[in-house]
């Protein structure tokens, strides 16, 4: 099927939220499907904002109870030692700088960076509210960690975080995972619509991709 330079996705994810760690495999299969001249951009929505106070109990019951019914629910594996190992915060934020950190070092850190935090927290029972996790796992991807640390506290990475906090409200997104599928024609047109709001498993998404195609035409690009 042909498919227009100017079609976009936008992924709108947080790499510390758990639904999203449980679309992995289902995101994963859409992009194997894509033509390549689809345009991908991901936008870290922010799921919990900074703090350094301990997580409290019950955000820490909520949290693990989240985690068991995503992977009820999607297959997705997640080390419960985190809740022993380590000292949980609700805060994401710092994990999204470090993806748009990432970024800033080449296109492609970004989405292995991403990947590397959900891996990092789920799988091995790591903190990535932590700076100094974040630190490592941009030294294991092989970047540069002195840069990558001064970007992550640098206040062009909180603007980029900020930036891309107000495009995915102005989408509407209030939740995550969202894909938006997103063109704009020869006209200057644009059309958006909603190609998935939370998690669904791989099959339907394919579907909705296959369908949402099928009835988009072409505009001669």
């Amino acid at each position: 099927m042909s498919e227009s330079m100017n079609t976009r996705l936008f992924f709108v994810a947080d790499p510390m939220c758990s639904w999203c760690w449980g679309f992995r495999s289902s995101w994963k299969a859409l992009l194997k499907e894509l033509p390549a001249s689809v345009i991908i951009t991901d936008l870290m929505g922010g799921l919990a904002s900074d703090s350094d106070e301990p997580m409290d109990a019950r955000t820490r019951a909520y949290i693990q109870h989240a985690w068991r019914s995503v992977a009820e629910r999607t297959g997705a594996q997640f080390n419960h030692a985190f809740w022993k190992t380590c000292q949980p915060r609700r805060s994401t934020y710092p994990a999204c700088r470090g993806v748009i950190s990432a970024g800033l070092q080449s296109p492609g850190a970004r989405t292995q960076y991403y990947d590397a935090v959900q891996i990092a927290y789920y799988l091995e029972a790591r903190n990535p509210s932590e700076i100094s996790t974040l630190v490592s796992l941009a030294a294991e991807i092989g970047l540069d960690k002195d840069r990558f640390e001064r970007d992550l506290q640098g206040q062009a990475v909180q603007e980029a975080f900020e930036k891309e906090q107000a495009q995915v409200r102005a989408f509407g997104v209030r939740g995550f995972p969202t894909i938006i599928w997103y063109r704009q024609d020869k006209n200057g047109q644009e059309q958006k619509e909603l190609l998935s709001a939370g998690y669904v498993d791989k099959d339907t998404l394919l579907n909705r991709w296959i369908k949402l195609t099928e009835h988009t035409p072409n505009n001669g690009q």
